[in-house]
């Protein structure tokens, strides 16, 4: 399926894990990827072997999306090709405070850098695209499709940290905001996936810890499944596709209904 043949997409904090799985995935369905890395060049570098593996062209930006400056380098990238068709905010950030009740486990800047990254990022990001976009809208009659990755922290209160779920949770309220906001230009929406099993969750506990914690997902989830970033990727890029042409202001849940709480039947 080559439904994305001849579109542009920057997909941010692309270099590894959810990142690089929807930007290969976009390639591997024709599009030409612009990745987007903070820090790691070499990760990035992976995903763009992948995206020329998988038939398709893609440019590495290195660019922090918090600030205006970053976000203006992700521009340039993007006006080299004239329009943007779809823009997926994914890069993000967290601070591992599992105890909610501990409100001295995180500090304001805790609270700060999540939201420079979390929040504003995704709004800096749409503030320096937004013209792109509705140049891809004005020449294929399409609107443009803005995703933002989100968290069930953010519709649930649940997660790594108080902050972390705070700032998806900010993230859902400006999906909705500028859904109305740029429409009917540019579409926009959130995927909200649970566990993911890649290094996000993998760096945060020893082997041991992380194979317990896929079981309890595994137990726990009323699909009995743990997630991997293919599996977010898959039903993430319906979001950015015209099969979701007449979709804007949505949260998609997508964690093997882990939002709905724990089952004991689906655990049998």
């Amino acid at each position: 399926m080559r439904d994305f043949e001849g579109r542009i997409a920057l997909v941010t904090g692309s270099a590894t894990g959810l990142g690089r799985s929807m930007a290969v995935k976009l390639a591997e369905r024709g599009a030409t990827v612009i990745v987007n890395y903070s820090r790691s060049k070499s990760d990035a570098e992976e995903t763009a072997t992948e995206i020329g593996a998988a038939g398709a062209q893609s440019v590495v930006v290195k660019a922090d999306v918090s600030s205006p400056e970053g976000c203006a380098a992700l521009r340039d990238a993007a006006t080299a090709f004239g329009r943007l068709d779809i823009l997926i905010n994914n890069a993000g950030i967290t601070r591992h405070a599992r105890d909610h009740g501990d409100l001295d486990a995180l500090s304001k800047n805790d609270f700060m850098d999540l939201y420079a990254v979390n929040v504003v990022g995704p709004y800096l990001a749409m503030q320096a695209l937004k013209p792109l976009l509705q140049k891809a809208h004005e020449a294929s009659g399409r609107a443009s499709a803005v995703l933002n990755t989100s968290s069930i922290a953010g519709t649930t209160g649940i997660g790594s940290s108080v902050a972390y779920a705070a700032s998806k949770g900010a993230l859902n309220t400006m999906t909705l905001s500028l859904a109305r906001g740029l429409a009917p230009a540019i579409r926009v929406n959130s995927v909200c996936p649970g566990f993911i099993g890649t290094r996000w969750f993998k760096n945060a506990m020893d082997e041991e810890a992380f194979a317990k914690t896929v079981k309890s997902v595994e137990a726990t989830t009323p699909l009995n499944v743990a997630s991997g970033p293919d599996d977010i990727a898959d039903s993430a890029l319906f979001l950015v596709s015209d099969a979701a042409r007449h979709v804007t202001g949505e949260l998609l849940h997508v964690d093997a209904g882990l939002h709905l709480g724990f089952s004991p039947l689906a655990a049998r």
